[in-house]
This record gives C-alpha cells, sequence and structure tokens, in this order.
C-alpha cells in the first residue's frame, strides 16, 4: 500500500453557540489533501491557545487537563491509521475518524446482498419473477457457506471481493457444492448482479470478476422428434391425470410456451389475429417480452377439450396444470410408458417446438424466435437445433435447383 500524505491539526473554531473569549477546540484529519473534523466538545481561551503548536497555553491544572486530552487523541489518531494499514484497507480521512468514533463504516457483503434481496423481493412480482428471487436467495445461501468455508468468518468486508475470491468461489461450488458448470456459472452471474452495484455505489474501485470468464458450455438440448411426439399423442392413457399431462405438454410442443407461461395462460389472450384466425398474445413471464402465436390446430383442439374443465373454470385458467415438479414427475412416467429414453420436461416441449414442428418444417428462424419471444435470433439458435432431415430437405431443393440450371 503506498504511504499517503497525513496529518492531524488541533484548532479552535467558533460555534454557533459562541462564548466570549472562548471557542470550541477542534481536530482537523488530514490524508492526501482531503480533511475531516472532529469536535472534542470543549471550550478554550482564545487568548490561551498556541496556534503553532495546537495546545492550550499555561501550567494550570485546566491546560494540562485540555492538553493531555489532545495528546489522547493524537495517539488515538495514528492507532486508528495502523488497524487501517493492518486491516489493509484504505487510509483515508473519514475511515480513521470513524475508528476514533468507534463508527464501522465497513460494508459487507452478505450484508449488502440480503439488502438486495429484500428489495427484489419488494418488486415481486411488477418487475422480478418469484423465480428470479429464489435463484438470489439460492445464490446468497451459497455466498454464505463460502465464505464460511473459506474464511471462517460471519462475513467480510466487501473490499475483500477480489478475482482470488471469485475463482475460489467458483473453485466451491464446482467442489464442494458438486455444481456443474453451468450451475457454477449460473449462481456466479447472479452473484456479479449485487457485486456491480457496489461498484456504481463506489464501495469498490473495481469490478472482481474482470477477467473472470463466467461463459457457459453448451449443452445439448433435448427435443422430440416427429415419430416421438406422434407416440405420445396416440398413446391412450387409462389414468385421466396423465393424459391431462400428455394434453398440457402437448399443446406447449405446438404453442412453444414454458410451463409457467402455459399456466398463466388467460382466455383473454386468446384472440383473433388480423388473419381471421386465432392466435395467443402475451408476454412472457420470464422476459416480459411479447410472443404472438398462431394457434396451430393440434393446440386448438386441445384449449377445446378443456373449455368446459371445472378446474380452469374456477381459476381462469385455459388449461389443468398442476404443479411444475408434480407435472415433470408425470412426464417421467408418460416417456416410460411411450418407450421414449429422454428425460422428459416441459423445457423439452419448448424445443421440440423450436426443432421438430417448427423448423424442421421450413420456419423461418426469425419467425420462430418472434413466437418464442426472444429478443435476438442468439437465444433462438440455442433452442433450436436444425436436424438432419431439415438439412437433407435443403439440400434436395438446391440439387434440385442446380439441376434445373444445368
Amino acid at each position: 500500500m503506498l504511504e499517503k500524505s497525513f496529518g492531524l491539526l488541533f484548532y479552535l473554531k467558533q460555534t454557533p453557540n459562541y462564548k466570549k473569549d472562548q471557542m470550541y477546540i477542534y481536530l482537523r484529519i488530514t490524508v492526501d489533501g482531503v480533511s475531516k473534523e472532529i469536535s472534542t466538545k470543549r471550550l478554550w481561551f482564545v487568548s490561551k491557545w498556541n496556534v503553532r503548536s495546537g495546545r492550550a497555553e499555561g501550567t494550570n491544572e485546566e491546560a494540562r487537563s485540555i492538553n493531555n486530552m489532545l495528546d489522547t487523541l493524537q495517539v488515538k489518531a495514528h492507532e486508528a491509521k495502523r488497524m487501517l494499514i493492518d486491516a489493509d484497507q484504505e487510509i483515508s480521512a473519514q475511515g480513521i475518524k470513524n475508528l476514533m468514533l468507534g463508527v464501522d463504516d465497513r460494508k459487507m457483503i452478505l450484508e449488502v446482498f440480503q439488502e438486495h434481496n429484500d428489495q427484489v423481493a419488494a418488486l415481486v412480482p411488477q418487475e422480478y419473477s418469484a423465480g428470479t428471487l429464489d435463484l438470489f436467495k439460492r445464490t446468497l445461501n451459497h455466498t454464505r457457506s463460502f465464505i464460511q468455508w473459506k474464511y471462517r468468518v460471519d462475513d467480510l468486508d466487501i473490499k475483500k471481493l477480489n478475482y482470488e475470491f471469485i475463482s475460489q468461489y467458483s473453485f466451491w461450488l464446482k467442489s464442494v457444492r458438486k455444481c456443474q458448470h453451468n450451475s457454477a456459472m449460473k449462481y456466479l452471474t447472479y452473484f456479479k448482479k449485487t457485486v456491480l452495484l457496489c461498484v456504481k455505489y463506489g464501495w469498490l474501485k473495481s469490478d472482481p470478476f474482470a477477467g473472470f470468464n463466467l461463459n457457459r458450455k453448451e449443452v445439448e438440448k433435448p427435443y422430440l422428434t416427429e415419430d416421438e411426439l406422434k407416440r405420445i399423442i396416440s398413446k391412450d392413457f387409462r389414468s385421466q391425470r396423465l393424459s391431462n399431462v400428455r394434453d398440457i405438454f402437448v399443446f406447449c410442443c405446438y404453442t412453444g410456451l414454458a410451463y409457467i407461461d402455459a399456466k398463466q395462460l388467460k382466455s383473454s389472450e386468446l384472440v383473433k389475429g388480423f388473419d381471421g384466425e386465432q392466435w395467443i398474445i402475451k408476454n412472457r413471464q420470464k422476459t416480459e417480452s411479447a410472443s404472438r402465436i398462431p394457434l396451430l390446430p393440434a393446440a386448438q383442439t386441445i384449449l377445446d377439450k378443456y373449455k368446459a374443465d371445472p378446474q380452469c373454470q374456477a381459476k381462469d385458467a385455459v388449461l389443468p396444470m398442476l404443479t411444475n415438479q408434480k407435472m415433470n414427475e408425470y412426464l417421467k412416467e408418460i416417456a416410460e410408458r411411450c418407450d421414449i429414453d429422454k428425460l422428459l420436461t416441459f423445457h423439452v416441449a419448448r424445443h421440440t417446438f423450436a426443432t421438430t414442428v417448427t423448423l424442421s418444417n421450413g420456419v423461418p428462424m426469425e419467425t420462430v424466435s418472434k413466437m418464442l419471444g426472444h429478443k435476438n435470433l442468439r437465444q433462438t439458435q440455442h433452442y433450436a437445433k436444425i436436424v438432419d432431415a431439415k438439412v437433407a430437405f435443403d439440400m434436395k431443393q438446391l440439387k434440385d435447383k442446380l439441376s434445373l440450371q444445368g
């Protein structure tokens, strides 16, 4: 740590309750040209004050008492400076003043994170989803566990945040918490949102994430082939619960809606489009971006099936939705009964819509992106993998075109 200019000065200061020939004694602390002052709350005579030495003149008991008090304050100021150096904290006039007055102005990592999460909670559901809040809460819990594991303390000064902290946090998530790479990066990304606020507020001089790679690994997104989708549609389930879950899953395969968007879908969001056909027009719960989806016949058939469903009418919903956990549990059973060796979730339905139902049938990616409610094509490419059948179809068209030209 570079040495900084440091000065102490005791002086008399006129205050509103100034008494004749007496002023309050103040201590001015100066570090690198920045000054802060502390009142000693003691009065002394102007005529008996030595400006050069910054002390009371005289040998009587009152003068000796004043000077002893000033000597003690001077020692405390130097001790405060030494404490900042030992704690590897920035030496500042404000920092020295705070230590002398017993004021702890340090910002602590978990304390700041908790305040941030409290604000997020207050803005659910207006600006944040319950799912986003849950991720912030989980990230806070992971951060607390990491600090206890690494530093053996309950909280840590935010100035301790540096590249080493982030790197070790990443290691802990993967090794101790056994998180996969993408999950670890997800938690670090949520932690970074809070850290960047500290940078903006001036509590941190630089971003400790600078130079740290938060990129996620490309993961193959599962989707159903046309044959697998047909098997699920044609399967006769005796169980009403499996039949309902199958219908909702297929509806999502033909609309691209995520679980939460299907659950929140209301009849008012089913409107007649400019083409006279039925459309879904709603904002995605996750991003609030607009989805505009013309209804395919398979999706319309399912909606018609549940129009008079008592559960739907009671909840002003168009589909009899269960919890995401329960429905994904039933989807595993559906996969087994349909001889599909894939982990079925509602994400699979969204991928199936992007890949098998639309792109593989020649729907342009820009159109698919709009229906999925994506803000850019890169998001759509993340979901939609062009299958071999589509590549073969496109190349056959090219061959036919070239043969005609020949």
